[in-house]
């Protein structure tokens, strides 16, 4: 069975995203909360991966374009949540989470859901925000009437 690219490249953010968390956890800098900011970086790459390989296989319609990159996202952020609920669950539950709710915005004590679902949120926005900057990014590549000749 072979897996779609957007779900491949999707793998390749929870991957990504996993490991980077992991590596701040054990050299103690979990706690920096703006090097979690360049979890980013890793969505840009697997959704540009996902553009890519459409252009190549000759797929130049910016709608189909927008909606496998934005696929490709959100299948890295839904997997990368599901991954926290997980180690979160693994490491002490909702005492883990609090731990990391004094290092970013949370007020109070979340639950283990109450942090994922706010990140999923957050998640989804910077998977559509993403999206929109590549396809602003990659515009001169597209077929529409403002890119023919007169």
């Amino acid at each position: 069975m072979k897996l779609s690219k957007e779900f491949f490249n999707g793998f390749l953010i929870f991957i990504g995203i996993g490991l980077f968390f992991l590596l701040m956890e054990f050299s103690g800098l979990a706690n920096l909360y703006y090097l979690r900011f360049f979890n980013i970086l890793f969505v840009f790459y697997g959704a540009d991966r996902t553009l890519k390989s459409n252009f190549a296989e000759g797929k130049l319609l910016i709608s189909e374009n927008a909606v496998s990159a934005l696929f490709t996202a959100l299948v890295g952020v839904f997997l990368s949540i599901v991954g926290l609920i997980a180690y979160s669950y693994m490491q002490g539950g909702d005492a883990y989470v609090q731990s990391l709710s004094k290092t970013l915005l949370f007020g109070g004590n979340p639950s283990i859901m109450t942090y994922s679902i706010s990140l999923l949120f957050e998640g989804i926005v910077s998977a559509v925000l993403v999206t929109f900057i590549l396809m602003l990014s990659w515009d001169s590549r597209y077929v529409s009437d403002k890119h023919q000749k007169l």
